[in-house]
């Protein structure tokens, strides 16, 4: 199974209203065809009351053995549906990359 579908598996355990994860790897240097870095959008009910850093550790346990392993970077957005919804439904443009040669 790739990198990708197990990480949007796993994070099936929050309910999750909606749910992206996108392999951002191409916009870094790194072979072609890598999963090494992703940006996560979720929105889920269980985010409520919690601080950004509580939201962030739920899914760094969830992920834990892609983040020791092939996951080298992981944008996270995450939010309660009525933040979701005050955003426009919208999320923040990822940087381009500032590393080194491939």
């Amino acid at each position: 199974m790739r990198i990708q579908a197990i990480i949007e598996d796993k994070l099936q355990a929050l309910e999750p209203t909606f749910l992206t994860v996108e392999n951002e790897s191409h916009m870094h240097s790194v072979p072609a065809n890598s999963e090494t870095h992703f940006k996560v959008t979720l929105v889920s009910s269980r985010f409520q009351g919690l601080m950004p850093v509580k939201r962030h550790q739920q899914i760094y346990s969830l992920l834990a053995d892609e983040l020791s392993g092939p996951v080298h970077a992981l944008a996270l957005h995450l939010y309660t549906p009525e933040e979701w919804q005050a955003r426009g439904e919208d999320r923040p443009a990822s940087p381009n990359c500032r590393g080194g040669g491939a």
